[in-house]
């Protein structure tokens, strides 16, 4: 199959939702893990969070920072790179664009937009803490792994690994049934992708049109793992909430993940469908099938919106529903297991991993107090 510059034509347009522009520079990572917060708003507002809603921010902090990271690599390399979004001839698109583009003729902008709303989630949550006389969360000090030296990336150290992931796809098997794993059901992977990367890793990366398509479609179903957490992450953390102003934070941002994975999840469908599938990529020996033959409704990749389901009560009629939401299963810990199994954080220290999970224990053990 050949890899063109081209704009799939299924896809449908919808920059009109999705404005914004790319993200100048890196992410921009807090201001100190243990450093007091001492701004202007803080001196004229001295309200206090309890410790519950601080330990909730602060665990959502980390979050909004590991996904800045990893967006801003997939934003060097499969972003539009401009401010404000422009239309961008086909021919001036580099293969992992043009790829991206194959499942989505606004894939590159979307990427560009996605990661903008990370950096700007990481950035607001460490503010809004210094400004209640709380400490805000940095994990500079864990910029340290190398990424891709292909042509656009700028080289510079990560927090994240997106070269070697074990990328869960049942999430797109999960918004497909009618059970919830909130109540112990368990899910198939859509498609096996293990130690497999979501990025070029090298210049080398562009040269076969299959494997840079087979590497847009890694990209595209990690894009859907990632934002499906942060959905359930989000409706999880909001559950244990005390104050109404951290209650207004958590939801609304929660509300815009969730309007992130709803992309995705059409982003990854079109990947595993005419005209793009199937193919093989004789590189990683990955072959993305045409999930329409057969049709399979575990799988079918038309669906965008989650199937009804269980919910509260499985006597209850279904209802479609972010899933799952209860500690267990979206929860800090679980949000934290879940990306260091997809092999996000290969490469990091001991101390990185202990900082992830103390910040995650001390947001689960947060109890909504009225």
């Amino acid at each position: 199959m050949e890899v063109t510059a081209n704009s799939n034509q299924r896809s449908v347009n919808r920059r009109s939702l999705l404005k914004g522009g790319l993200l100048a520079g890196g992410a921009a990572l807090g201001a100190g893990l243990l450093g007091k917060g001492t701004s202007a708003l803080a001196q004229d507002d001295r309200r206090r969070l309890n410790s519950g809603d601080v330990a909730i921010l602060r665990f959502l902090a980390a979050a909004e920072l590991i996904e800045s990271d990893l967006w801003t690599q997939y934003a060097e390399l499969g972003g539009i790179g401009k401010n404000p979004p422009v239309e961008v001839e086909p021919s001036t698109l580099n293969p992992y664009q043009a790829a991206l583009s194959n499942l989505d003729g606004d894939g590159p902008q979307y990427i560009t937009s996605n990661t903008l709303d990370e950096v700007s989630h990481a950035t607001f949550i460490n503010a809004y803490l210094e400004s209640k006389g709380a400490d805000p969360v940095d994990l500079k000090q864990f910029t340290t792994l190398p990424g891709s030296t292909a042509t656009g990336s700028t080289d510079s150290p990560r927090l994240t690994n997106l070269m070697h992931l074990n990328v869960d796809t049942s999430w797109f098997t999960r918004y497909r049934s009618t059970t919830n794993p909130d109540f112990g059901a368990t899910f198939p992977q859509a498609i096996t992708l293990n130690n497999v990367p979501a990025i070029p890793i090298t210049d080398a990366d562009f040269d076969n049109a299959n494997h840079i398509q087979a590497i847009a479609n890694i990209a595209a179903f990690h894009f859907g793992a990632i934002e499906q957490g942060g959905s359930s992450l989000y409706a999880a953390m909001s559950r244990k909430v005390s104050s109404e102003e951290v209650l207004q934070i958590t939801l609304g941002i929660g509300g815009d993940e969730i309007a992130h994975f709803l992309e995705w999840v059409d982003f990854a469908g079109n990947g595993v469908q005419p005209t793009v599938a199937p193919f093989t990529d004789p590189i990683l020996k990955l072959t993305f099938p045409n999930f329409f033959v057969p049709l399979n409704p575990q799988i079918q990749p038309s669906l965008i919106f989650p199937v009804p389901a269980e919910f509260i009560d499985p006597a209850l009629p279904k209802c479609s529903t972010i899933r799952p939401l209860t500690d267990k299963f979206a929860g800090a810990r679980a949000a934290i297991s879940g990306l260091i199994a997809s092999g996000l954080f290969t490469g990091q220290s001991r101390e990185f991993f202990r900082t992830l999970q103390t910040l995650a224990d001390e947001a689960d053990a947060a109890e909504r107090r009225l």
